[in-house]
């Protein structure tokens, strides 16, 4: 088993200097990464946001959960990524995805392809950066791209590129971050494009062992070296666990059993989640747990008990 690692996604601030004290305070409570989502709602931009906290901290590292392949040509994006590889070395995580929040695209003006050929968009992209951050150059043609002997420039601090994070819900594109990432971000199906009923249905625990056996098929002998990623959505330190999980269950028209199986949801004494935990790294080798912003503070004990363990 992996050990584990904390991360904190945050979404914006008040100001530069309220955003340099949050980063500098998650260093502090022990979390090895921020994020950043990549969404046009209230939301710092992620590079900006990304680029402050590592000069403000010392050894936090930055990456966006995930950068939509939609927003920007992977040959700008791959300079990006090396640039801020370069000046914070091995600082630096590359969070990449198929997009997936319909409003962005609607309120943007941007065509909303389906899920098959977005995804299929974003494993071009990832192929062209990979290329140049390893390479230097490339050159590539394919149903969405077409580069001649692009330069990469500047060449990232990390051999090969900054390491790859790639989320989903759906066989296909956890086939290909098998492939392609070193840390997987296992999510409920999120094809709908809006986070409603049913999404809620497809984060089930029966659903994310389905999920770890097609990760685990296509990622074949390198699945020992992958990280499991969780991004948790709520986060309850409680007494009376059972009574809240009983609260909860009508909310995803389900039983309290199955509720109390859901990956995203952590509730309990401090202990209890600890268990929690450790028993779904054992079966679903969730190692690398991200937890929202709100909760940092109340959860940090729980980080300080497990934290490299």
């Amino acid at each position: 088993m992996r050990p584990f690692r904390f991360s904190v996604q945050h979404h914006a601030a008040a100001d530069g200097p309220a955003w340099r004290d949050l980063c500098r305070k998650t260093e502090d409570l022990g979390y090895t990464t921020l994020y950043l989502p990549d969404h046009f709602g209230d939301q710092w931009s992620p590079t900006v946001a990304m680029t402050i906290a590592a000069e403000c901290t010392q050894s936090l590292r930055v990456g966006a959960l995930v950068y939509d392949v939609d927003y920007r040509h992977p040959v700008m994006q791959a300079k990006e990524a090396a640039t801020l590889d370069l000046a914070y070395p091995g600082r630096t995580i590359f969070g990449f995805g198929a997009g997936w929040m319909k409003t962005d695209y609607d309120e943007s003006g941007m065509a909303y392809d389906s899920p098959g050929t977005r995804i299929d968009r974003m494993k071009e992209a990832l192929t062209i950066m990979k290329a140049l951050w390893a390479d230097g150059t490339c050159t590539f043609k394919g149903e969405h791209y077409t580069i001649t002997n692009a330069q990469g420039f500047p060449r990232p601090s990390t051999p090969g590129g900054p390491p790859v994070v790639i989320g989903g819900g759906g066989k296909k594109v956890l086939t290909i971050a098998a492939q392609m990432a070193d840390t997987i971000g296992v999510n409920p199906n999120l094809a709908a494009g809006v986070v409603g009923p049913e999404v809620a249905k497809t984060a089930l625990g029966e659903i994310y062992r389905e999920r770890i056996k097609w990760i685990k098929e296509a990622a074949g002998d390198r699945f020992d070296s992958l990280d499991l990623q969780v991004l948790t959505f709520m986060t309850a330190i409680v007494p009376n666990r059972q009574e809240m999980i009983a609260n909860i269950a009508p909310l995803f028209d389900i039983s309290p059993d199955l509720a109390e199986d859901i990956p995203l949801l952590m509730i309990g004494t401090e202990d209890e989640i600890i268990e929690q935990l450790q028993k779904r790294r054992e079966e679903l080798g969730f190692n690398d747990i991200v937890v929202q912003g709100d909760v940092m503070d109340v959860f940090a004990p729980i980080v300080a008990k497990l934290a490299g363990t």
